[in-house]
């Protein structure tokens, strides 16, 4: 069977690309999630800026509405993985697990991607209590309070900066005493009054109770003297990877276009340099990281694959 299109990835992406194809014609339309729906946000504690939901609530209880939403009009999901897409003839093929193949006229790709971890102790147990890798959803909960910020890259510094338009003050820790994010954004941050530079230093341990965080053990790498830090609030931002494995092909090479950080360049309408071939949420160039936009990108996709299967008779 010949699927119009498919869907790899079962984030707030895929599940919109997949209301929005089947909603808006196409039929047979896969989303292939090898786990159940819902995306990296359902590990979420506390989502509270999302239009339309008033109240505080999970990430899991957020998402959990959205695959019935989702598959009302006739979007299946396939718990299988898929290893590689590649192109063929009739469009694209998808290798699985299993190694069956199945063959799609058009894909939207939207397998996301996964903070750094700094791997501190404590980093683990906190994480969603204390400790967080996004300024934006969580940066509220630290109104007027001092955070923490770890990394000395450009997300660093600009979520140090976004960070210091809330908290109190903003302790910007990083290992090395020279920073590899731009020069003009490190000026910007050096000339923000609320943020302090904590140079040569690694975070040993984040402690607290079950409360939260209630701080961070630090050490000078270059004295080697320890100290102590107290704050509720620890945002890391040591490196973000994307899963673009499925766009690898056998060769090494990447099936279309990436930038040097392995994500997807895409236009405004999530095309990538393969027609028919899209790319939705966190894989893309200078995705947001954000559920609405996420959303935004797979409903955007799922359009252009519409009018793509249309015209390719």
């Amino acid at each position: 069977m010949m699927l119009d299109l498919a869907i790899v990835g079962g984030g707030p992406a895929g599940l919109t690309a997949g209301l929005y194809a089947t909603r808006g014609g196409l039929e047979n339309v896969v989303m292939y999630e090898k786990g159940m729906p819902g995306g990296a946000i359902t590990q979420s504690s506390e989502v509270e800026n999302y239009p339309g939901i008033k109240e505080v609530v999970s990430g899991m209880d957020l998402m959990a509405p959205w695959p019935e939403q989702c598959m009302r009009f006739g979007l299946k999901h396939e718990m299988r993985e898929v290893v590689r897409v590649q192109k063929a003839s009739h469009g694209f093929d998808l290798l699985l697990d299993n190694n069956e193949t199945v063959a799609a006229k058009s894909v939207v790709v939207c397998t996301g991607g996964v903070p750094r971890k700094a791997g501190f102790k404590g980093e683990e147990e906190f994480f969603g209590r204390g400790v967080s890798t996004c300024a934006t959803c969580d940066g509220f909960f630290y109104r007027d309070k001092e955070v923490a910020v770890i990394g000395g890259g450009d997300t660093a510094l600009e979520e140090a900066l976004y960070l210091a338009e809330i908290a109190s003050r903003v302790y910007l820790i990083h290992r090395r005493s020279e920073f590899r994010a731009a020069p003009a954004t490190v000026r910007r941050a050096e000339a923000n009054e609320k943020i302090v530079f904590i140079t040569d230093t690694v975070v040993e341990e984040v402690y607290g109770n079950n409360m939260g965080v209630q701080g961070v053990r630090l050490k000078n790498r270059v004295s080697g003297e320890e100290s102590d830090l107290s704050v509720p609030g620890v945002f890391v931002f040591v490196g973000y990877d994307v899963n673009n494995a499925v766009l690898k092909q056998e060769d090494g090479t990447f099936l279309c276009e990436m930038n040097a950080r392995g994500q997807v360049v895409v236009d405004l309408s999530m095309r990538t340099s393969v027609p028919g071939l899209y790319a939705a949420g966190d894989i893309r160039v200078e995705a947001p990281k954000q559920v609405v936009c996420a959303a935004a990108d797979g409903a955007t996709a799922a359009l252009q694959a519409i009018e793509f299967v249309r015209h390719q008779g």
